[in-house]
């Protein structure tokens, strides 16, 4: 059953500029249904949990709204490492599951259980019996890079160029240098 009415207005959360901006947005992008959620155990699914932001809120809003147990899936499985191929994705210290365990993760958003999709069965679910495709990228969940050229200092680098971190002390130089 539906939980939740999303605001169509407010776009993808985990790319917005800055935690705090995300997070704001994540409240007036959902609101709970408090007659799906006062006094039951819930499973909340989502595609995907890139920060753990939106997934942090929508458990506390069920919890707000009633829900005695939030049991969270997400469709894709863990993303642990950053997207180098042009995709605007937070870097490795930005991913809630960089470096972390389910357990882990599961107790950082605030769910009872989380339950991830497994790589191999995703890969499994994205082939079809004639295809002529070997191989796609799964690079921010398996951190192998297709191209094969991407070394631990690039990602380092990349982590200096890109963290919120390094794009806010950008910002603040430019308003200084006005």
């Amino acid at each position: 059953r539906e939980g939740f009415v999303k605001n169509r207005y407010i776009g993808r959360t985990f790319i917005m500029p800055g935690q705090e901006q995300r997070q704001k947005s994540v409240r007036g992008k959902l609101n709970a249904i408090d007659l799906e959620f006062r006094g039951r155990n819930v499973l909340l699914v989502d595609d995907s949990i890139v920060r753990g932001t939106t997934s942090a809120q929508i458990i506390e809003l069920a919890r707000e709204a009633g829900a005695r147990k939030v049991y969270f899936a997400s469709a894709a499985p863990p993303v642990r490492f950053p997207n180098v191929y042009g995709i605007d994705m937070p870097v490795a210290s930005e991913l809630v599951a960089a470096g972390r365990s389910e357990d882990e993760v599961a107790r950082i958003i605030g769910a009872d259980w989380l339950i991830f999709q497994d790589l191999t069965d995703l890969i499994g679910a994205c082939r079809h019996d004639k295809t002529r495709i070997e191989e796609f990228d799964t690079s921010c969940f398996s951190g192998r890079y297709v191209t094969g050229d991407v070394s631990a200092e690039y990602l380092r680098r990349l982590e200096e160029q890109r963290s919120d971190a390094a794009r806010e002390s950008r910002r603040r130089d430019s308003q200084e240098t006005r």
